[in-house]
């Protein structure tokens, strides 16, 4: 399973701590970085300025509004993009919702699947750049008819730009089952939100609909699905933890959307909220936010999110690994950070005895990630870019990067260090005498944990 983080939002100012969350994802050898947009700050701008200092973490919107932007300027953005990334661009559109669709880009609304389609399909036509572009849709026509109010001078253009990909993967973002089986037909992934894996079978359902159609891209196994808890919230108190989540529900159940057309409200109604939610619809929309607050319940909270102690948080994200998420997009406080990925990259039994370990004091402020490509070794301390923790019987220890078998006795392994005879675990890796580990000087990282 691939893994993901957002930096969200902005709402006065930009988020705090999101530069540092774009290193940390680089770091942590996560996969990949989303950015968002409502009505105030745009994904694309944080996203190249943020990405800028990243070399490896794909980068991606989630959404870029379908509005916002003529389907060839969206095509141009994101061609600029995976140039200066060097094909590291995942391109996220979505529709957003009447409000601000009309409100805030005075655009219609109506029939937003079949602009949908009309919209990802200029934008491949002018990535791919095989001819020059003509279209003629029900929303889009290029080039602008003279019956449109054009001069009829217009001319089907080929993009200047030579694209780095003919083809940039596009992610659809949806919540209705029509949407979420247009995703599967016509994109490369979908950026689930308000994900339930109570919902699994039913999203499982929408999305095998759009497999099955012509011309769907995609089977289940090449199709991204990208998603997990709206928040992760670390607390020994379960209550106090669903707390800090009940005002962004409130808010998305109550209030993005005018009453009978709200795509969040109706996410919980299927989920079986559809009383508390109309109630918190009514207080919301009468200007009573605490009560909507309030209206939320805990049950709804822990369907949608990870809260309370760890040894719950660690039980309860076993399900979500076993939903049709093929990416898991981590949401939690940056201190938290490399402990959940932890968890989602853990294989099935190591959960338990990794998560006994997660419970506070001095080791858990010793726990860091073992990386990609990175096997623990029993008691052998790290010199290359990270840290890692193999947990035995317990008892916590540093474990080395290692290259693979052929790293046996007196072997020198990557980054310039030899380890010393000794008997061997499966595969040529060293495991008899790991406390006689010889560093060679100018190894580049000093040693975070001392040797034993």
């Amino acid at each position: 399973m691939k893994i993901a983080v957002s930096a969200g939002y902005w709402s006065a100012g930009p988020p705090p701590g999101a530069a540092d969350l774009f290193q940390a994802a680089e770091r942590l050898g996560l996969d990949q970085v989303w950015t968002a947009e409502a009505y105030g700050s745009d994904a694309w701008t944080p996203l190249a300025w943020w990405g800028s200092r990243t070399s490896r973490v794909h980068l991606g919107t989630a959404v870029s509004q379908l509005s916002a932007r003529p389907p060839v300027t969206l095509a141009m953005t994101a061609m600029t993009m995976d140039h200066l990334t060097q094909g590291r661009v995942l391109l996220g559109i979505g529709t957003s919702n009447p409000q601000v669709v009309e409100g805030w880009y005075g655009q219609p609304y109506p029939r937003p699947l079949e602009r949908t389609r009309e919209y990802i399909d200029i934008v491949r036509q002018v990535i791919a750049r095989q001819q020059p572009v003509s279209y003629d849709g029900q929303h889009y026509q290029l080039p602008l008819p003279a019956a449109r109010g054009g001069t009829g001078l217009g001319k089907p253009l080929r993009s200047i730009l030579h694209p780095y990909r003919t083809e940039i993967p596009i992610y659809l973002g949806a919540e209705g089952p029509r949407n979420v089986a247009l995703a599967a037909e016509i994109a490369d992934g979908w950026n689930t939100i308000f994900f339930s894996p109570a919902m699994n079978d039913f999203y499982a359902t929408a999305l095998a609909e759009g497999f099955a159609r012509p011309g769907a891209r995609h089977s289940r196994d090449t199709f991204d699905v990208v998603g997990g808890p709206l928040a992760i919230i670390v607390d020994d108190d379960p209550e106090r933890a669903a707390d800090l989540v009940r005002p962004t529900l409130a808010l998305y159940i109550g209030g993005m959307g005018a009453r009978g057309l709200n795509f969040h409200y109706e996410v919980f109604a299927r989920m079986g909220y559809e009383a508390q939610a109309r109630a918190i619809q009514d207080f919301y929309l009468a200007g009573d936010s605490k009560s909507a607050i309030a209206a939320v319940p805990t049950k709804l909270v822990e369907d949608v999110a990870l809260v309370g102690p760890w040894a719950k948080i660690a039980d309860e994200i076993q399900r979500w690994k076993q939903t049709v998420l093929t990416t898991f997009s981590v949401n939690c406080d940056p201190r938290y950070l490399e402990k959940v990925v932890a968890l989602v990259r853990a294989l099935p039994g190591q959960v338990s005895a990794d998560a006994a370990e997660l419970g506070g004091g001095a080791a858990e402020r010793e726990l860091v990630v073992l990386g990609r490509d990175e096997v623990a070794v029993h008691r052998v301390g790290h010199v290359d870019a990270q840290t890692a923790v193999h947990v035995d019987r317990g008892v916590r220890h540093p474990v080395a990067r290692v290259g693979g078998p052929e790293l046996g006795r007196g072997h020198r392994g990557p980054g310039g260090f030899a380890l010393a005879p000794g008997s061997q675990q499966p595969g040529g890796l060293p495991h008899g005498e790991p406390d006689r580990l010889d560093v060679d000087v100018g190894v580049g990282q000093p040693l975070r944990h001392r040797l034993e």
